[in-house]
């Protein structure tokens, strides 16, 4: 038996907090990752509208965002998460970084997905007269989309990751756990415990995307 102060009601806690802290950063960040992504793939030269300026631009800034380690841009923006939250501490204020950090991360990945897309159906699609809009939305999309699903699989699985590092500040959730208890208490069951429920978190979301992913492919 092991001799431990955690509760069950604070790992269930826990396990919330990291579920809201994911879901919605998740969210926020797709949306906005998915209009970067689509943006720096139709705006680069040769792209189906070639804005170099609007290109030049948001590269550069995707770039910078992403060369930040998390755990610096965490500290780096606690005046403008106090400055949206009220508070620089807790799991809410932890969603400020979290969509900073993985927005640029999943526009990465979308441009990735669609540049995959074999240029023969944009050239396709564009002999048959569609807008630059119904190229994107109508033929673009619809093929990456299975790749989609695995990029956002991975972005979920980083942001996982993030919101452990984020208990390094008291952001909550299960990675707060293992620093109060874990590393702070030098309490083994609780650090255990915690990496388990991270391991069980990351297997389930990738075995849910590859089957979401093959299941799209397949149709």
């Amino acid at each position: 038996m092991f001799d431990t102060s955690i509760t069950f009601g604070q790992f269930i806690q826990a396990i919330i907090d990291t579920l809201y802290m994911v879901g919605m950063s998740l969210l926020v960040g797709t949306i906005i990752g998915l209009i970067l992504g689509i943006l720096i793939v139709v705006t680069r030269p040769s792209g189906v509208v070639e804005m170099k300026w609007i290109y030049g631009i948001l590269n550069p800034i995707i770039n910078i965002v992403r060369s930040v380690p998390f755990i610096i841009l965490l500290v780096a923006i606690i005046p403008f998460t106090r400055g949206i939250v009220g508070t620089s501490i807790g799991t809410t204020a932890a969603i400020v970084p979290l969509i900073i950090f993985i927005s640029p991360f999943i526009a990465r990945l979308v441009e990735n997905s669609l540049l995959e897309v074999n240029p023969g159906i944009i050239e396709a699609a564009e002999a048959m007269g569609a807008t630059p809009f119904q190229v994107i939305w109508y033929f673009v999309l619809p093929e990456a989309f299975g790749s989609l699903i695995l990029s956002l699989t991975t972005a979920t699985i980083s942001l996982i990751g993030a919101t452990a590092m984020a208990g390094t500040v008291g952001g909550g959730g299960v990675g707060d756990l293992a620093i109060v208890y874990g590393y702070q208490r030098f309490d083994t069951f609780a650090m255990v415990s915690t990496v388990i429920i991270l391991i069980t978190f990351v297997q389930v979301i990738q075995s849910i995307g590859n089957a979401l992913a093959r299941l799209i492919r397949r149709n």
